[in-house]
């Protein structure tokens, strides 16, 4: 019987996916569970099982190229089988299907899906083309909607303006002016195509700095006291390999400062909040093409020799894009510290759904006026973004002020 390798939504926020490489080709044996085609999601790249045994009788959707979950990738059937309907069904055409391998690739993977889908072009398509008001098309380009998945109200189903303006309305990513308009067409330019984590990344930031009512509370810590413990237990721990950095402690500072103001730890859910009774932190992580952020859950259960061990491994994984979606998703409460670039202080946006973020500036050494003298210490910056519909001033104020207190008072930690 023959089996679909379909291009599955792999996150809540993955609406495409690119494939980068078939690990079989046509007419290779395939059993049930082997690994047949690696994509690339918005947050990682994953590995797609097969889910029948057979040959791999078609691929409907050539490497390099990016298409709208749900899209049927290939087919696995015995060697004789007709998958003829299958293909037919399966709708791939140019328009929702987009070759990323450049511009001298992208002719003949084009040609390849369409090939793949000559049997049936999709209701609402002409010729495997969808039809399309010129307008439309670049708005649709613009704000990273496939025109494929679109029912066009315009006559004979054509796709126009206020279709991509409801699909925008609906959860896509608003338009935006085409440099094109800005730019003169004679300045020198390459183009770069989106990698499927920039494009979340686009999506998300549109949808959390808009429409979330963001507000900023900056404050200075003293960090001597926590670097001379931190450079204690560093010393304590050599024998075992493992090494406790800075934002291993600014986890657990903030897991157990959560705890004390848990109102912080907490999300806005249209007619109710959700106020959460675990603390799981995202740590923002850079990666070649964007940002991810791994999350490490149940912080505040974990002293700081296992956060660090923890953390460190969904770091590396984070780079590797090795991560699984349970692994960069869901975070109550969102790190992202930009101290080792010697930035000294930074406003962070919003990861919905969570209402909070904690953006860490450098360590700087600066003279202080203490008890009337002035000394030079150790400092550092750090603003809490808080969506206000979730987190009101003063709960935003007491939680950093705790979070101060702990990091100057830092036997607090391991107590």
């Amino acid at each position: 019987m023959a089996t679909r390798i379909v291009m599955s939504k792999l996150s809540p926020t993955m609406e495409e996916g690119r494939v980068l490489q078939w690990l079989k080709k046509e007419g290779d044996a395939v059993e049930s569970g082997d690994v047949v085609v690696e994509v690339e999601t918005d947050k990682a790249t994953m590995e797609v099982e097969a889910m029948g045994s057979g040959v791999l009788q078609k691929i409907l959707v050539p490497a390099n190229t990016t298409v709208p979950t749900g899209t049927v990738l290939g087919v696995v059937a015995a060697e004789d089988e007709d998958i003829s309907d299958i293909i037919g069904q399966a709708g791939v055409t140019p328009a929702a299907a987009r070759s990323d391998a450049g511009p001298e690739a992208r002719p003949a993977a084009a040609a390849a899906v369409a090939t793949a889908a000559a049997h049936v072009p999709p209701a609402g398509q002409d010729g495997g083309r969808v039809k399309a008001s010129p307008l439309a098309r670049r708005m649709a380009d613009e704000s990273g909607i496939a025109l494929s998945m679109l029912q066009g109200s315009g006559p004979g189903g054509r796709v126009i303006k206020r279709d991509i303006e409801a699909a925008v309305a609906a959860g896509g990513a608003a338009p935006t002016a085409a440099p094109t308009e800005i730019f003169g067409t004679d300045v020198p330019h390459e183009r770069v195509e989106l990698s499927q984590i920039r494009k979340a990344i686009a999506r998300n930031l549109v949808q959390s700095l808009g429409p979330i009512p963001h507000f900023f509370l900056t404050v200075e810590i003293d960090m001597g006291e926590v670097l001379g413990l931190r450079e204690r237990l560093n010393s304590s721990l050599e024998d075992s390999g493992v090494k406790i950095g800075v934002n291993d402690i600014l986890m657990k500072t903030a897991a157990q400062a959560l705890a004390e103001h848990p109102d912080v730890n907490a999300s806005f859910a249209g007619d109710h909040i959700r106020r959460f009774k675990r603390v799981d932190i995202g740590l923002a992580v850079a990666v070649p093409d964007g940002l991810i952020t791994p999350v490490l859950r149940d912080v505040g259960a974990m002293g700081l020799k296992q956060i660090s061990i923890e953390s460190k491994e969904l770091v590396a994984r984070a780079r590797e894009k090795k991560l699984a979606p349970e692994e960069y998703q869901g975070a109550t409460f969102t790190i992202s510290n930009l101290g080792m670039y010697g930035i000294d202080e930074f406003t962070a946006v919003i990861n919905p759904p969570a209402a909070t973020i904690l953006a860490v500036g450098a360590t700087v050494e600066k003279p202080v006026v203490v008890d009337g003298s002035i000394e030079v210490r150790s400092r550092m910056r750090i603003t809490l973004s808080s969506d206000h519909r979730a987190v009101d001033g003063a709960m935003g104020a007491e939680f950093l002020a705790t979070f101060k207190n702990m990091l100057e008072n830092p036997l607090r930690l391991i107590l």
